[in-house]
């Protein structure tokens, strides 16, 4: 998990979670923290073994880690964060010494992260982001804009 770390530790990454964080301090929905990112390349993980899908540790933990990351955009300039968090992750796994095809894969699935019905990987991808939240103990669930069917209502994986 060599390069999962320098991706935490890149500059830009870091300069990026300092941005999300300030404009969420206040947000009362789920927060995009790098518990989210860590909560979601773990379900994803454990939702491809049981699945049986062949699957790369660090592939999964890279876009986990990125694929929130440029919500501030979003907030900040109206960029879908899907988008934003794809083209800042570009450079930070180059630097980090993904190979092109690794690289391809990782931003597959942080611009899928929001589009389901997809198979495989990414389809296990944009699951583990709606299990990742907990809204069955939200106090905030009945204000929340997501429609009922992507709210997590139950635990369950």
């Amino acid at each position: 998990m060599k390069r999962v770390n320098a991706v935490w530790q890149h500059e830009t990454y870091q300069s990026c979670l300092k941005k999300l964080d300030a404009w969420e301090q206040k947000r009362e929905f789920c927060r995009h923290t790098p518990e989210h990112f860590l909560d979601v390349a773990r379900i994803t993980w454990i939702l491809a073994l049981e699945a049986g899908i062949s699957a790369d540790k660090e592939i999964v933990y890279a876009a986990g880690l990125l694929h929130d990351i440029g919500r501030f955009l979003q907030y900040e300039e109206g960029i879908p964060h899907e988008q934003a968090s794809a083209e800042l992750a570009e450079q930070i796994l180059k630097d980090c010494g993904f190979d092109p095809a690794e690289q391809a894969r990782i931003l597959e699935l942080i611009r899928g992260h929001r589009t389901k019905y997809q198979e495989g990987l990414a389809g296990l991808f944009y699951q583990a982001d709606k299990l990742s939240r907990n809204c069955f103990s939200c106090p905030a669930r009945e204000k929340c804009d997501w429609p009922e069917e992507k709210k997590n209502t139950e635990i369950c994986i």
